[in-house]
């Protein structure tokens, strides 16, 4: 028997066991099969039906508070007030009453593992105020993710008029999950946590104990919408992600699930281009006051989210913005390039998520182009602009011209040293815009509004001071508090801490993009330092490095 005919085989009796039981349950049966690397269907079946998702529903809301997080508006450690509202709502639920209040880590926790719907509307009140504001802004993202065929009520799935999905739809929040936020995708693959109050247990765990590869991510039930499932699970280099609609009970559920998986897996190649999904186009704009962010967990309030259409500024009014910016303040190329690879114009249509003034960017892979393109720059511009700052307010914020670049002898004139920079600089920009094509971060917003107390050093020529390698920021903490710093630890060369510090800077911009890279010249080695931080942004900022298992050091005054 021929390959083809076996896997025609197998789908026919995936297709069977689906409509075997069909006149026991009245909800329809819908499924979705991709390939996770390339996000290309595999299988389908009523797969833009719109149904019921139930509490695939929370994956919706999980999105929304893990990009939350990673743009700055809110922290783990953030506090949530439980409302009446939150504390009434139906099984399956984490116990909350009306009036405390919760680490957002909790929630989140509770809402992923156990599926708790006092869990998911609290994250959802928390973030834009009330639950149906929340719900619009959940639909808002959906459609930036291209989810066309989704509209969402409420946090949690439970029936309401006017809330439904469809399998097709739900598998791309499946595969958007795992690539948008590898670093908080484990929690579907969880068995059991601590969500604060109690200790909570997947709702999933049949599934992820019986199916070799499977390591999330969703299941869902109610009345209406039957027995839901978002699943992944990867065998060597393949990856694959489905959902099942319509289930008559967790085990039919699940072992159609297995069939289709285990068919799918038959079907894709082993070696296959991985396309990434593009990033949603959002950008972020403050609303309303920030959480307070203290380095222990004392209460801190979230921040509203608010999703706006707007229209991008003409190419006029951009042209005039960067002439009236060229007129005033040097230039420094590589904050120039930074800029310019993400200043791409957004459509007239693009939805943007309004949020704070310092944009975050998700930590994700980096292509080889970016690795490329630092090293070449850090080898050619490092030793004259080794504790430039990546944010260009920075150059911006002081008064003085920079002095006008002395002849070396035996280099170069100074036309062609600014040459040099441009192509550099360049070189980074398209590196950085190829890269943030497919990266899975926000547009950034805005940088930081500049400080007017930075007293910049620099000289262009090895006569000017003893040590030409020594050249530094020097920033006066004045009454500010920005007396505080992130140290990424020794290393053996200047312009490896150098080109460590540059790639942290691109991958993080949130906190970092404010900061001033420092290179510290020490007996043991060369430290690679971002200074000019307040304690808190250190802090956070070390934390969010940590995440990515890069190691760092809080270092204070």
């Amino acid at each position: 028997m021929t390959r083809f005919s076996q896997t025609a085989r197998l789908w026919a009796f995936i297709l069977l066991a689906a409509l075997a039981p069909a006149g026991l349950s009245a909800a329809p049966f819908a499924a979705y099969v991709m390939d996770a690397r390339t996000g290309q269907p595999i299988y389908k079946q009523n797969a833009d039906t719109k149904l019921h998702p139930a509490s695939l529903t929370k994956m919706m809301t999980l999105y929304m508070a893990f990009t939350a997080i990673e743009r700055g508006q809110v922290r783990l450690d953030s506090r949530f007030p439980i409302s009446s509202n939150a504390a009434a709502e139906p099984p399956s639920k984490l116990g909350l009453r009306a009036g405390q209040s919760i680490e957002l880590r909790y929630l989140i926790r509770a809402a992923a593992i156990k599926s708790a719907n006092d869990a998911a509307t609290a994250i959802g009140e928390g973030l834009a105020g009330s639950e149906p504001a929340f719900a619009q802004q959940m639909t808002a993202m959906a459609r930036a993710l291209g989810m066309r065929n989704t509209q969402f009520r409420n946090a949690n799935g439970l029936t309401q008029d006017g809330h439904y999905s469809t399998a097709h739809d739900m598998t791309i929040l499946g595969r958007r999950l795992f690539y948008d936020f590898p670093q908080y995708y484990n929690l579907f693959s969880r068995r059991e946590a601590d969500a604060g109050i109690a200790k909570v247990s997947s709702t999933n765990k049949r599934f992820l104990d019986n199916y070799p590869g499977a390591d999330g991510i969703k299941t869902g039930y109610t009345r209406a919408a039957g027995f839901n499932l978002t699943a992944s699970a990867q065998r060597g280099r393949k990856r694959l992600v489905a959902t099942v609609f319509g289930g008559t009970s967790t085990a039919q559920r699940n072992q159609v699930m297995a069939q289709l998986l285990d068919a799918g897996f038959s079907r894709v190649p082993s070696r296959a281009r991985e396309v990434r999904p593009e990033p949603p186009q959002l950008l972020a704009q403050k609303v309303v006051r920030r959480a307070k962010v203290e380095p222990t967990p004392a209460a801190t309030q979230p921040k509203t989210l608010v999703l706006a259409a707007s229209e991008p500024p003409t190419r006029a009014q951009r042209a005039s913005t960067a002439a009236v910016a060229s007129a005033a303040n040097p230039r420094d190329p590589l904050a120039d390039a930074v800029r310019q690879a993400q200043a791409a114009p957004l459509s007239a249509s693009a939805l943007r998520l309004t949020s704070s003034a310092r944009p975050s960017l998700r930590p994700a892979a980096r292509g080889g182009a970016v690795e490329q393109a630092i090293a070449s720059a850090v080898e050619t511009i490092a030793p004259a602009a080794q504790s430039a700052s990546l944010a260009a307010p920075v150059l911006a914020a002081s008064s003085r011209p920079l002095p006008a670049p002395r002849s070396r002898a035996g280099q170069a004139s100074t036309a062609s040293v600014a040459q040099a920079g441009t192509d550099s600089a360049d070189a980074i920009a398209a590196a950085v815009a190829e890269a943030n094509t497919g990266s899975l971060s926000l547009l950034a917003s805005p940088a930081p509004k500049p400080r007017s107390d930075t007293v910049i050093l620099a000289a262009m020529g090895e006569g000017d001071i003893s040590n030409p390698e020594a050249l530094e920021i020097v920033s006066r903490p004045g009454g500010s508090g920005r007396n505080w710093g992130v140290s990424l630890g020794l290393y053996r060369s200047q312009v490896e801490a150098n080109k460590l510090l540059l790639r942290t800077a691109l991958q993080d911009g949130t906190v970092l993009g404010g900061a001033q890279r420092h290179v510290a010249d020490t007996k043991r080695g060369f430290e690679a330092n971002f200074v000019n931080l307040t304690r808190a942004d250190a802090q956070l900022a070390c934390e969010r490095l940590q995440a990515r298992a890069q190691t760092c050091t809080v270092t204070g005054p």
